[in-house]
């Protein structure tokens, strides 16, 4: 089935998937994460009530029982499976995506995220093959309630913001349930309603089109900055004083003061392998490592308990913490900033003003290419640039990561999206803009 995925399930609803697919997906969980009950959560989206009653039949039917948390960001979930020891979990979202989108977010024990290399791909086998056999003693629906917990958790994180102004846009989506419960008036808000359809902009703020409103509510309302979160609100990014978007990635460079200057905390730091060689350069002022690892939850989560890390992130707006069981939440990162950049204005200082001390680099962000021999390119650009001179640093774990003295460059195929994406970063804007022509020309050979 389509809908199986490298970091969960999701697709088009009723075209890449339907009920009867999600029962069969259902039926087959309790096996997968070896346990008789299920915490089930679910975002917004007009599908996804259609989507828990299949589900959670298809659990039952197979002997297990349903915790029903109702309508949750995908943090909370990530959250309670932890906190009250579950075996396993689904969250129903399609996350980013658009309206017509629906999918499952599973993790097992320990909040382990559940991948196509990691259950999905066993999962996919029962799905197809195995014939359903429902259980003589059917599980039950139990309705459960872990949002004040959640939401006194989240608010040891919140301190006060009284010296700073700032925008918020919720995309209509989970990020609503806490957000004003956490700042209250202290924010401006845009799109602030949970809504299925989505109506301010479609859920994804990495788009630049899903980030012009925030940027506008930045500038008209003269404010310190802005923060825009996805859909299920396990990402966050953020906008300058200038109405700038600021890339992902440096985030994890800035929470540094955050964990190790205010807070004297030690430990590991991970980012994915598209993030900017400035943030091991800065942090290692606080005398940290950075670790560099493979693209999106189903691995980064994974890496960072492994390492036992203390945080990390990803170009896509993820922040993982050790302190949030390995796992990322969007309103956790967005708490985490609100206080460094209330600390950073009392001292004068700007969001542009802490970002541009962070790098000194200019940086392509990603370039996507739609090409048919998505190996072949990347083969075709690896031996172009390593037969020209040795890199300094090899990877080749998620696509190929070449770093040299005065520039890097990562291109690997998108694990969610029929795209080659091309990522690259130089000391100036004229090596930059060479990387970009030069790399752009081999890939097009292979379209």
């Amino acid at each position: 089935m389509k809908a199986f995925k490298a970091y969960d399930i999701r697709g088009v609803w009723e075209v890449d998937f339907n009920e009867a697919d999600i029962y069969r997906i259902g039926f087959f969980l309790p096996k997968l994460l070896n346990t008789n009950r299920i915490l089930v959560g679910r975002d917004i989206r007009h599908s996804s009530d259609t989507v828990f009653n299949a589900l959670s039949k298809g659990i039952t039917d197979a002997g297990a029982d349903v915790d029903n948390a109702g309508l949750t960001t995908t943090p909370l979930i990530y959250w309670a499976t932890g906190k009250f020891d579950y075996q396993g979990s689904v969250m129903i979202t399609a996350s980013h995506n658009p309206k017509n989108h629906n999918g499952l977010k599973i993790s097992g024990a320990g909040v382990t995220p559940v991948g196509y290399d990691t259950g999905l791909a066993q999962l996919e086998k029962w799905f197809e093959n195995d014939e359903i056999v429902v259980s003589d003693k059917k599980g039950v629906i139990n309705t459960i309630e872990p949002q004040p917990a959640y939401l006194d958790f989240l608010k040891t994180y919140v301190r006060e913001y009284d010296n700073i102004k700032f925008g918020i846009d919720c995309s209509n989506g989970m990020a609503c349930l806490f957000i004003k419960q956490l700042v209250g008036n202290q924010a401006y808000y845009i799109n602030d309603i949970a809504d299925g359809n989505f109506p301010g902009h479609e859920p994804n703020p990495l788009e630049p089109e899903n980030q012009e409103q925030i940027k506008q509510l930045v500038i008209n309302r003269q404010c310190d900055f802005g923060l825009i979160f996805d859909g299920d609100a396990d990402r966050v990014m953020f906008i300058d004083e200038n109405g700038k978007f600021v890339s992902p990635d440096l985030i994890i460079a800035l929470m540094g003061h955050y964990f190790f200057e205010f807070n004297g905390r030690e430990g590991l730091v991970l980012q994915d392998i598209r993030s900017s060689k400035a943030i091991g350069e800065y942090l290692a002022q606080f005398g940290t490592t950075v670790e560099t690892w493979r693209v999106g939850r189903a691995y980064g989560a994974a890496k960072l308990k492994e390492i036992n890390g203390l945080y990390g992130g990803e170009l896509a707006g993820h922040y993982y913490f050790r302190d949030f069981y390995y796992s990322d939440s969007g309103l956790v990162a967005a708490l985490i900033v609100l206080d460094l950049l209330s600390r950073f204005k009392a001292s004068g200082f700007t969001l542009s003003q802490l970002i541009n001390n962070i790098t000194p680099y200019y940086n392509s962000g990603e370039i996507n290419f739609k090409v048919n021999e998505k190996t072949a390119a990347m083969a075709a650009v690896v031996a172009f640039y390593t037969q020209k001179e040795k890199p300094a640093k090899y990877m080749d774990f998620d696509g190929y990561r070449l770093d040299y003295a005065d520039f890097w460059l990562n291109v690997r195929p998108s694990n969610t999206e029929p795209y080659l994406r091309f990522i690259a970063e130089a000391t100036t804007k004229e090596k930059l803009s060479e990387l970009i022509q030069t790399t752009t020309s081999i890939i097009q050979e292979y379209k």
